[in-house]
């Protein structure tokens, strides 16, 4: 029983306590590698979330660790992600008002509340929240993320820094603020991207970031082109850097309350596509609601080192499973890796040009952009398509909070109305005597004197009178007359709602007034325990059968019965 309890609470753990020693060796060369993208990227998010590029490192180190035992993923390392520091530093930047000290106990905080409203849906099994954004919504919020971070950077990248808050404004002022670029700048940018590009091109499981961020950083140590107005990032000082709390304002957290668990759900659900697409790949199937704990306990841990929030990072996860990692030690080896940076090696870091991070950035981003992904939806689903660019356009003009905000309503507006106005069928028997939709010519016919009929959603009590008019619609208007209406209760009687039993009850009764009877087929043990419960109408009344078939027969067999019983 306590293995049981220790393997759902610490998957990860006990998996690592079956671990079998062939798995050594990759894991090792996968955890370099792992540690090899992330230092760079760390500290380029740090920079795009607002805060110390060390606290990006911050962020990593023990995350790593408890996410190795708590996790139930084999291959997923989590880590700072674009999206996540995107939403972060559009939420804390506001309320901090220029304060670099407050803006680091805002970003913790934030951090910590994520935690929690990750705990608390965890503790209410609410794993199923990983579909709630669904692949159009998350696709255009990633496409409107990518394109806010790529504008936020050029500045960084061409030398100019006055630039204002908001995107649509950024794009008015660049050309403006292109003219005022610094060349140095540029170059060291192009120097970046050419070494992204050529290590990419030539040596793919190389990790580019670094290799492009360590020549930056060398041309700028050894040209001192600082003095020529080549920005660092600084803040590497030999001395690791605390937060100070004394003049913390908690006013300010209310603020931060739903903010913080649109980030929760956004990361968990781009968590989950990650982790589900590795596990399917490697043979094996995660729990979303270990998953949800998991990046609960992960981001409360970042919080208390002081960290900012962190999410499953799919680019660094493609590199554990490139380089052949096989369990939870990847993230321990490259947590280890990064701390050793952290304590030992902190200070070349300082000379690691602020325009480098941004053409790592920049990189980053253009890998979330596809614009082709949405427009081939345009054929394939106009909904998701229309839904997709809803999101896409709603981040870019109000704000990726507030957009994300938008195209979940969206979202769940079109989820009522496929629940309100579902689609329908009319059913009828082929030669062969199966039951099937009728309609494209496909040889299905009505039964004579028989209107089948299936709902295509679960009946409730905002759905049903739509649901009773349009069989009384139908029965009035069919070229035949029915005797009898027959419904699919398998496609629609889900629960017991009040509501919608005592609606079937005055349907009945309408069609007894137009010599129709109504048969209920499928579900005919739960619908005779919930009618009798719920005392709706008079029992003897319902006919009740258990599927389609029987019901034909019970039409067929009365049918029969009733010119003997007229004679």
């Amino acid at each position: 029983m306590q293995w049981k309890s220790l393997r759902a609470l610490m998957p990860g753990l006990t998996h690592l306590l079956e671990y079998e020693r062939s798995w050594l060796k990759p894991d090792i060369r996968a955890g370099l590698s792992v540690a090899a993208v992330a230092l760079p990227v760390a500290i380029a998010y740090a920079e795009l979330a607002g805060v110390s590029p060390v606290v990006g490192l911050y962020s990593c180190i023990l995350p790593m660790i408890a996410y190795a035992i708590f996790g139930s993923s084999r291959q997923l390392i989590i880590g700072p992600d674009a999206a996540t520091c995107a939403v972060i530093a559009a939420v804390v930047t506001p309320l901090a008002a220029g304060s670099m000290e407050l803006h680091w106990q805002l970003t913790i905080m934030m951090t910590a509340m994520m935690g929690g409203w990750c705990l608390l849906a965890s503790r209410f099994r609410l794993g199923a929240l990983a579909d709630l954004l669904s692949r159009p919504i998350l696709s255009g919020l990633l496409n409107g993320v990518a394109v806010t971070i790529i504008v936020g950077q050029i500045g960084r990248v061409v030398g100019f820094d006055t630039s204002p808050a908001q995107l649509i404004e950024r794009i008015y002022a660049l050309p403006g603020n292109l003219l005022h670029s610094d060349w140095l700048t540029i170059a060291v940018s192009l120097l970046t991207l050419l070494v992204l590009i050529g290590v990419k091109k030539l040596r793919p499981n190389w990790p580019a970031p670094l290799f492009a961020i360590m020549l930056a950083t060398f041309a700028t140590w050894a040209g001192d082109l600082q003095q020529y107005g080549i920005i660092t990032v600084g803040g590497f000082s030999g001395i690791l850097p605390i937060v100070q709390w004394p003049d913390f304002q908690p006013g300010l957290l209310r603020d931060m309350v739903i903010p913080a668990l649109n980030l929760a759900v956004v990361s968990f659900v781009s968590m989950m596509l990650t982790a589900r697409s590795f596990a399917a790949k490697n043979g094996y199937e995660v729990n979303a609601d270990a998953e949800f704990r998991a990046l609960g306990l992960v981001n409360i841990v970042s919080a208390l080192s002081q960290g900012f929030a962190i999410s499953g990072a799919d680019s660094r996860t493609a590199v554990n499973d490139a380089n052949g990692g096989k369990s939870q030690l990847v993230s321990i080896i490259a947590a280890v890796v990064i701390a050793i940076v952290l304590l030992f090696l902190t200070e070349p870091l300082q000379f690691i040009p602020v325009a480098g991070l941004g053409v790592v950035l920049i990189y980053a981003a253009w890998s979330l952009i596809d614009i082709r992904g949405i427009w081939l939806l345009r054929r394939r689903n106009a909904q998701a398509f229309r839904l997709a660019v809803f999101t896409f356009l709603s981040v870019l003009l109000v704000g990726v909070i507030s957009g994300i905000g938008l195209a979940v309503l969206l979202g769940l507006m079109q989820f009522l109305r496929t629940v309100f106005r579902p689609t329908e069928q009319l059913l009828g028997v082929n030669d062969e005597g199966m039951i099937h939709s009728m309609g494209n010519n496909n040889g299905v016919k009505a039964v004579a004197g028989v209107m089948m009929y299936r709902f295509n959603s679960p009946l409730t009590y905002f759905n049903v009178a739509y649901f009773k008019r349009r069989i009384l619609n139908l029965v009035d208007s069919t070229p035949f007359q029915p005797r009898w209406v027959v419904v699919d209760a398998v496609a629609s009687f889900t629960h017991a709602d009040i509501s919608v039993l005592a609606a079937i009850d005055e349907l009945k009764r309408d069609l007894l007034q137009r010599n129709v009877k109504l048969v209920l087929a499928g579900r005919r043990t739960e619908l005779t325990r919930w009618f009798r419960l719920n005392r709706v109408g008079r029992d003897q009344d319902l006919i009740l059968v258990p599927d389609l078939y029987l019901a034909l027969k019970l039409i067929q067999s009365k049918e029969q019965a009733e010119p003997m019983v007229a004679q």
